[in-house]
């Protein structure tokens, strides 16, 4: 049975140490142009390469450059993969001209689900041309993947968990038809997300010129959201994963928070170390599970490693179904290292003794604690109200770092 990599979104450096924190075997991010999540705003710029690969050490580094290339682009592709080089392990692509340009500057690179590989055929003749991994396109079967894993030579990567495309491999064009934002491109506004209506359209006049029929008549499509595909959850099947021989679990997320990434990223390590000591069943997948819901998701359904879903692949609903959300406290403005005590700034929701707190930053990644005994110089207030100040017992910490009250959702 394989070990696979665990393998983390990052669109920060809240994320990254939060991916880190977690157990992440490597991480996977952009720099803000050439990749699939360009217009999230949640990207890395070149010069923070250094420090990345400074905070990851022996954790491998994945640089995503799998945006569909123009003309004009080239150029400024090849300058990114040269700067790049000292920095990334491997960079993620999917566009022909990019490939040729890993090749010629002699950079390890794996395919993108973008390119739709679906058979050890595709593969091998990936492999033929350089390529260290294949991200297998996400209709493949589970029983296709096992029968692609054991005819290729080089190593396959699969998703296992988060948000998924309607289209073939996420190579949609629907926001690019309706917004001029192409998905392919990294801009997606995510049209598929929406409630739609089937409305009549009368095409049959009578001799006055005057529709036949009634064309009134509309209908919300049910289920509402019919172009929305569920999120993907793996943790139910990780055992089966692992023995088809997987290199590598690829989390989605980089437009998601540091709470989702160390999250789903430390539910996903538990699974996979627990099927190595044997201790993976039932008991710990409820739990795991019940973890990922506290985060941003749809309605979680088996992707298609079971087969061809259909209908029940779709949401029944618009929003995320979270169990628990977070609500902005304020910010850290000192942090007394010898007391372990934070002194924050209440810029938004109050906060009172016993209260589920998380700390966000940087440096910091995500901290969780209860909240004890607040302070305020020699005052002692029940509550930290907005537009004050507490202090109170916290992990390190540091100034400028976020503060944020954890709220179940009823």
């Amino acid at each position: 049975m394989t070990t696979p990599e665990i393998l983390a979104p990052a669109g920060d450096f809240t994320c990254l140490k939060a991916a880190l924190d977690a157990g992440a075997d490597a991480v996977y991010f952009g720099l803000g142009t050439f990749n699939m999540r360009a217009r999230s705003g949640v990207n890395f710029k070149l010069e923070d390469l250094p420090e990345i690969a400074r905070r990851c050490g022996e954790v491998k580094r994945y640089l995503a450059l799998n945006a569909i290339a123009f003309e004009d682009e080239l150029e400024g592709i090849e300058e990114t993969i040269v700067a790049a080089k000292p920095y990334v392990s491997a960079f993620i692509v999917s566009d022909w001209g990019v490939i040729s340009l890993c090749k010629k500057h002699g950079v390890s690179f794996h395919i993108s689900t973008q390119m739709s590989t679906s058979n050890s055929s595709a593969v091998e003749f990936l492999a033929a041309q350089g390529a260290e991994r294949v991200v297998l396109a996400r209709e493949c079967t589970l029983e296709e993947v096992k029968r692609i894993i054991a005819s290729s030579r080089i190593e396959i990567e699969c998703f296992v968990h988060g948000a998924q495309c309607v289209a073939e491999s996420g190579r949609c064009f629907m926001s690019h038809d309706v917004f001029g934002k192409s998905a392919c491109r990294g801009e997606c506004n995510q049209p598929c997300r929406r409630q739609y209506v089937v409305k009549a359209v009368d095409f049959y006049e009578n001799q006055d010129g005057k529709p036949v029929h009634d064309a009134k008549a509309e209908f919300v499509v049910e289920p509402h959201t019919i172009l929305s595909a569920r999120d993907l959850c793996s943790l139910g099947f990780v055992d089966r994963l692992m023995e088809a021989g997987i290199a590598s679990f690829k989390i989605e997320g980089r437009a998601r928070n540091a709470n989702y990434v160390k999250t789903v990223v430390g539910a996903y390590r538990r699974a996979v170390d627990a099927v190595v000591a044997g201790s993976y069943d039932s008991k710990l997948v409820e739990e795991l599970t019940a973890e990922v819901k506290t985060v941003f998701h749809r309605e979680f359904a088996d992707g298609m490693y079971f087969g061809r879903p259909g209908v029940h692949q779709f949401c029944d609903s618009e929003d995320s179904l979270a169990t628990m959300v977070k609500r902005h406290v304020g910010i850290v403005i000192d942090y007394f290292l010898k007391a372990g005590i934070a002194q924050v700034k209440i810029q938004d929701h109050p906060i009172r003794k016993g209260d589920k707190l998380q700390i966000h930053g940087p440096t910091t990644g995500v901290v969780d604690l209860e909240c004890g005994e607040l302070h305020r110089d020699a005052e002692r207030p029940e509550v930290g109200e907005k537009g004050t100040w507490v202090t109170f017992a916290a992990p390190r910490c540091r100034v400028g770092d976020k503060v944020f009250f954890m709220e179940k959702v009823k």
